[in-house]
This record gives structure tokens, C-alpha cells and sequence, in this order.
């Protein structure tokens, strides 16, 4: 957790260390001997001075030029820790050359370049220096959670106030869940309706480096504890904060991009479902009607389902579902490409939604014993035509509904080659009451644990632990290579098996879906703006594989220039299919219940509006080495053109069944 890249402790400091290795968990809980990480830490410090003297030294003292075929590997995570101080100071050259470059490739003067490098080294330091004991605890047993599985955690009394690292909905900030991953702080998923979900500039899987407040000069927050990288994100309503990021798509870390974001409260009704109906060209001047329901989260209210004024998404979603059925859809497309989970309850419902009855998930606890979620309403909402599109983002709860839906075999599963993969339940245990009842004395809050109980298993048995839910017809994305998954995370417990419940087979995908998936691949290989994105996706898989940088300046700008130019023609082609929209109305939650179609959405205002986001993007450093993210809008659209295709082939069954008949 100290020193994720492999530069600052030496081998003869784990060799000193490796004498606790197996005995640390015992000394934590049978003596409460922590001693250990104030050891670990001070050695810490030691390293981190004399890696800050000697880069303030070479500000200083020598001269950067960037001339030579020089390479810089940037991924030291598996790499063995530097033998020795000679050693450790190559590679912190290395380091401090690549951070020079990034800088003078952003048009920083050398002597900008020494101050802004410089003040990042000695804040760093002041900020490691100035960790109290109960912060360097808080590492020390969060890194020992971690070993367990990479969603077990220590929540220290202040972490606990606001639940561990999540932005919640009472407090002001982005609208991020992050976590500490290497020493980088890193988005683990956005807040449906705050404000960094509705920019559209941030994704998961995005590490954040720097964090200025307004016009102030940015705070470098690598290697800086969690929550004093959450407290520098959050701030007053209104008040504004830039954020300097290394993409999840970047295909090497000194790739930054900085934007800005105003803090504000997360908006309801940006975190409801909501719905679009479109009206889908399908040839010789025909057309499909086709719903989309968008559902970021499986929320619940906190007051109870038999409360007056609760919201929960099957509800909400059993509403904008009854409204598509009234305007006559052929086909819905149930979109959960950014939803990362919520309630299991209200998974187990909505997935009720689409089928008449029967086992969604099962769980497994500590002591083996399984546990089955059923839908026990034989009441069937829809029981039409159903794809569910989903993407690495799709987790946990998202992972649950579209899992069941493929065993049953009632909905086409479209989108990344599988979702993310997260299988576990956590519960929050805390520690003060444990202390207590073994008679422990404690001052203050200590904290709580986050740990992990149980695992998820589908209706089949297996589990979607580490593997996910793979995807029927899979379309290309730039989110399928981010390394945004349970199998990208360290220590992540295994997937496996436990018997199949009793559920029905319906048996309505499988017919249909080598037909289906044959003409979705004649389409995505002729269509233009997949092509940009697989020539996208081969570009940054090569690189992410390289795990290395170029060190020549001449080089670096050549490829600067040539993704700008890649860029203009990605956004010329992400205009052309936002202009080529078919009629869209959008169905929210407020209007569900309305007479008659709102306006549908004007495509001419939908190239206008593609315009402001890329005049908006581009004011952003660096965004033009990153493409625009055009998948979104051509999967949408192909995810359309299956579910024409399967209402057209569902259709034509039942003509020749009547004709047989």
C-alpha cells in the first residue's frame, strides 16, 4: 500500500520484514501488536526522504533533454524491488525523467517544470510526515484486510462517518465511490445523477493524481491516504474542483487529462430509471416500435416498500414498463451498462418483473449453507421480446438480474465480452461493540471492519465471482480492455460451483441466437463507426501489453498529433450518428403517467448538443490523446438492431406456426 510501483523499498527491507510475514494476522488479534506497521512505516519514511533529496537534487542540478530512444516501464507491479540504493536511484531517475517529459509535453517551461515537480515531491513528503498513528494503523490494517480479498477493508472512526470512501448522497462532493490502489486513488464507480456521472469526463477505472480547489495550484495525491485524497474532493456545494486524472483507457500513466467539476447534491431524479420509446427504421419505409429502459442502480428507499412515497427501481421500472406496453414496443432493451449494483432485493424483484416465478439468486454463507432468492409473484410485467445490455461497469446486483434472465433464457445478454464480476456480500462490523463485549477499552470510535461473507451463484449454480455474466453477442468497446473488473483487483477470491436450483427454462434465446449473432457481425464489421472503435481498441491493447513509454520527445509529440487527428475524425463520425438518431421519445417518471408522447427528441439539436460536449471536452488538457467515447451511442444502436432482428424472427415463428396449424 506504501509503495505500490516498487521504488522505494529495497530487498534487504523485505528481507528484514519477512520474519513477520506469517505471523501478522495472530499478532494483530491475539496481542493487539501492531508495532509492526510503525516499523514498516518509519522505513517508509527513510526511503521517501532520500528519494525527494535526491529528486530535488536533479531539479536543480542537471539538465532533461529527451533526444535518446529511450523507453520507460511504468508498470512495476510485479517487478522485483530494487536491490539496493544505487538501483533505487535509476529507477526514481527514470521516474522523474518521464514526469519532466509529461510536463514539457504540456508546454510547461523548464523552470515551471522544476517548480510544479519539486512542490509535488516535498508535499508529498510534509503530507507522509505528518500521518498520526491512528492514519498509520488505519494503512497497515486495511492492507492486511486486503490480503483476504480486495473488498475487506479497515474503516478508521473518520472513514466510518461517511462509510468508508463513498461520496454519499448528504454530503457534497463528485458523486464518486473511490478506492487506494497502488498508491493511486482510483474510481470504483460513479453516483448515478452527481455531478461526474452527468460531465460524462469521468468513468471507472480513472486514477486520480491531482486535485486543485478553484484556481489554486493542484495538491498531488499519489501515495496520499484515502481520506485525505476524499477530503481535498469534497467541498461546498457550488464550489468548484479540478481533477488531474490518468484515464482507465490511458495507455500509459504519464497520459494526464485535467477537468473541472462543480460540487452539488446528487439529483433524485437522475438516479431513477427512466425510459426512451424509438421508433426504429427497419427498410422499405417500415418502422419498429422499441423501448429502452435505462436503470442506473437497483435503489431502494430507506423507509419501507409499504411506506407512503416509496421509490424503489422495480417499481419505478414496473411503471415505465406498464407506459411502453401501452404505446405498443416491440421489444425493450433494459440498458445497465453504468449500473454497478445496489439493492439484492431489489435485484430479486425486478428480475420478477420478466418472469412468472422462481429462484434468481442463491448465497452462500460462511458455514456453506445456501440460501435461495426467489421471485414468489407469479405476476409477469412484460413478457415480450428483452435484451439486457451491460458492459465491464455492469457489477453485483446488475450481474444477479442478468445472470438469471440468461439461465432462464427469457432476455439476449449484448454488450462487453462480460461484466465485472463482483460475487460477494460484505457486512459492517463494528468494532466498538466487538471491544466491548471482550472487555476492551476504547477512548474513542474505533472504527469498523467491511468484511466479506458470502457469495452470490446463479439459478444455474455457478457463481458470477471473478467471471461475470458473458455476453450472448458481444460488441467491440473500449471498456472491455479498461482493467475494470474482480479478476483487475488483487487477491480476489476464486469462482466456482454449487448445485443448480429448480428454476423453469424457457427456451427463448437459444433458438434464435446464432441467426442473430451472425448478422450483428455483418453489421458491426461494416459499420464505419465500429471500425474506429476497433482501430481504437488495437491501438490501446498493443500499448496497455507494452506497459512502457517512449522517453524521446519527437516521438511522443508525433503521437500526440496523430491522436489528435484520429480524434477530429472521431468526432466527425460521433456527430454523424447522433444526427442519424431515428425518433426518440424519452418516458421519465414524471411524465409516465402523462396523456399522449412528449416532443420527441430533435436531431438537429442532437448534433448541436454532440458539438457543446466536444467544444466542452476539448478545453480539457490532453483529451486529445483519448478518444471520444462513441460507443456508447453505436452499441445503443446495434443493441437496437438484435432486438428488431428478434422481434422480426419471434414474429415470423408464430406465422408459421398459425400457417401450420
Amino acid at each position: 500500500s506504501l509503495d505500490g510501483g516498487h521504488v522505494l523499498f529495497l530487498q534487504s527491507d523485505l528481507k528484514e520484514f519477512d520474519k513477520y510475514r506469517a505471523t501478522l494476522a495472530q499478532l494483530t488479534r491475539t496481542t493487539g501488536n501492531t508495532s509492526i506497521a510503525r516499523t514498516i512505516f518509519d522505513r517508509y519514511l527513510e526511503r521517501l526522504n532520500q528519494r525527494v533529496a535526491y529528486a530535488t537534487n536533479a531539479l536543480q542540478t542537471e539538465s532533461f533533454d529527451f533526444n535518446r530512444h529511450e523507453v520507460y516501464s511504468e508498470d512495476r507491479e510485479k517487478a522485483s524491488r530494487p536491490e539496493d540504493l544505487d538501483r533505487a536511484r535509476e529507477l526514481w531517475g527514470e521516474q522523474l525523467r518521464a514526469e519532466y517529459l509529461q510536463e514539457k509535453l504540456n508546454d510547461k517551461k523548464p523552470e515551471e517544470i522544476t517548480r510544479i515537480l519539486t512542490r509535488r515531491y516535498t508535499q508529498l513528503k510534509r503530507t507522509m510526515s505528518e500521518l498520526t498513528r491512528d492514519e498509520v494503523l488505519e494503512v497497515y490494517l486495511n492492507a492486511l484486510a486486503h490480503v483476504y480479498d480486495p473488498h475487506s477493508d479497515y474503516l478508521g472512526h473518520d472513514q466510518m462517518d461517511s462509510f468508508s470512501i463513498a461520496m454519499n448522497l448528504s454530503l457534497f462532493g463528485i458523486g464518486a465511490t473511490l478506492q487506494s490502489e497502488d498508491g493511486f486513488c482510483k474510481i470504483r464507480e460513479l453516483v448515478a445523477g452527481g455531478p461526474a456521472a452527468r460531465s460524462g469526463l469521468l468513468k471507472p477505472g480513472d486514477r486520480i493524481v491531482a486535485v486543485a480547489q478553484g484556481d489554486q495550484d493542484p495538491v498531488d495525491i499519489v501515495n496520499m491516504p484515502l481520506s485525505h485524497a476524499v477530503e481535498l474532493i469534497r467541498g461546498p456545494k457550488g464550489s468548484t474542483v479540478r481533477l488531474t486524472l490518468i484515464p482507465a483507457s490511458a495507455a500509459d500513466e504519464s497520459v494526464h487529462k485535467s477537468i473541472t467539476l462543480v460540487r452539488d447534491e446528487i439529483k433524485l431524479e437522475d438516479q431513477q430509471a427512466k425510459a426512451r420509446i424509438v421508433d426504429f427504421p427497419t427498410g422499405q419505409n417500415q418502422t419498429l416500435r422499441l423501448g429502452v429502459v435505462d436503470l442506473p442502480s437497483f435503489y431502494a428507499g430507506m423507509e419501507g416498500k409499504h411506506a407512503s412515497g416509496h421509490r424503489s427501481a422495480s417499481t419505478d421500472v414496473a411503471k415505465l414498463l406498464a407506459r411502453l406496453k401501452a404505446e405498443q414496443v416491440h421489444g425493450i432493451i433494459l440498458d445497465l451498462r453504468r449500473n454497478g449494483g445496489g439493492s439484492l432485493e431489489e435485484a430479486i424483484n425486478l428480475t420478477g418483473l420478466f418472469i412468472r416465478k422462481g429462484p434468481v439468486v442463491q448465497t452462500r454463507g460462511p458455514n456453506g449453507d445456501i440460501e435461495v432468492g426467489k421471485d414468489t409473484d407469479s405476476r409477469v410485467v412484460y413478457d415480450g421480446p428483452l435484451i439486457v445490455l451491460t458492459s465491464r461497469y455492469s457489477a453485483s446486483a446488475s450481474e444477479i438480474l442478468a445472470g438469471a434472465l440468461q439461465d432462464y433464457g427469457r432476455a439476449i445478454i449484448v454488450g462487453d465480452t462480460s461484466t465485472f464480476g463482483k460475487g460477494t456480500v460484505q457486512t459492517i462490523l463494528p468494532l466498538a461493540q466487538l471491544m466491548d463485549r471482550n472487555g476492551l477499552g476504547h477512548s474513542y470510535d474505533p472504527g469498523a471492519l467491511k468484511i466479506t461473507i458470502s457469495k452470490f451463484y446463479r439459478p444455474s449454480g455457478a457463481s458470477t465471482q471473478l467471471k461475470g455474466v458473458a455476453s450472448d453477442i458481444v460488441l467491440p468497446s473500449l471498456s472491455d480492455l479498461a482493467e475494470v473488473s474482480e479478476s483487475s483487483l488483487k487477491d480476489p477470491l476464486p469462482w466456482d460451483v454449487v448445485p443448480s436450483a429448480d428454476y423453469e427454462h424457457l427456451d427463448q434465446v437459444r433458438p434464435y441466437l446464432l441467426e442473430l449473432s451472425a448478422d450483428s457481425s455483418r453489421r458491426v464489421a461494416a459499420e464505419k463507426g465500429f471500425t474506429y472503435l476497433r482501430d481504437n481498441m488495437t491501438r490501446l491493447k498493443k500499448n496497455l501489453e507494452a506497459k512502457s513509454v517512449s522517453l524521446n520527445e519527437a516521438e511522443r509529440r508525433k503521437e500526440m498529433a496523430e491522436a489528435k487527428v484520429r480524434q477530429k475524425e472521431y468526432e466527425k463520425e460521433n456527430l454523424a450518428v447522433r444526427a442519424s438518431m431515428p425518433t426518440t421519445y424519452n418516458i421519465t417518471l414524471k411524465n409516465v403517467e402523462l396523456p399522449g408522447l412528449p416532443q420527441p427528441l430533435p436531431h438537429t439539436n442532437s448534433v448541436a448538443i454532440a458539438s457543446n460536449e466536444i467544444a466542452a471536452k476539448s478545453r480539457n488538457e490532453a483529451e486529445a490523446t483519448q478518444p471520444a467515447d462513441l460507443s456508447q451511442d453505436v452499441i445503443l444502436t446495434e443493441a437496437e438492431h438484435i432486438l428488431a432482428d428478434y422481434v422480426q424472427l419471434l414474429a415470423h415463428k408464430t406465422e408459421t406456426s398459425l400457417s401450420a396449424r
